[in-house]
Order: C-alpha cells, then sequence, then structure tokens
C-alpha cells in the first residue's frame, strides 16, 4: 500500500531519518510499489512490499550516510 503522507510512515522511520529522507524514502516507494506491482517485472520471488522498502532504502542511502552516533546525515 503506497504511503500518502510523512506520518503514515513507521514511527522508527519517522525517528531514524531526517524529513528530506522521508521524503526520498516515500517517493521511491511509492514508485517501486508501482513498478514491481506486476510479478514479471520482478527478478526475486519478493512481493511488491518488501522490494519497495529495499529500493526506498537505497534512494535514502544515495544521498544520506549513517553516522557513527547513528544519526542520518546528509552526503
Amino acid at each position: 500500500m503506497p504511503y500518502q503522507t510523512i506520518t503514515a510512515l513507521p514511527q522508527n522511520l519517522q525517528k531514524l531519518l531526517p524529513h528530506h529522507a522521508q521524503v526520498i524514502y516515500i517517493s521511491a516507494f511509492n514508485n517501486a510499489l508501482k513498478q514491481y506491482k506486476d510479478p514479471k517485472n520482478r527478478r526475486s520471488n519478493d512481493n511488491a512490499e518488501v522490494i519497495s522498502h529495499k529500493v526506498a532504502w537505497a534512494a535514502v542511502e544515495n544521498e544520506y550516510n549513517k553516522a557513527r552516533s547513528g544519526e542520518w546525515v546528509k552526503k
């Protein structure tokens, strides 16, 4: 199910990620969910939601690094 707002994200993501990273996460997740809805578009047996979370994390990690303190900081 796509995320409509940041407040729809799981609480741990809201606490963990800065606002901009949350926006990236939602956008990447929703786009991937559309793209991988059809099982023919998937390379693995994972369902579309699992793949979408992986894509969303990869998108966040393209712009943010996790500091030793555990805080996510912009590259």
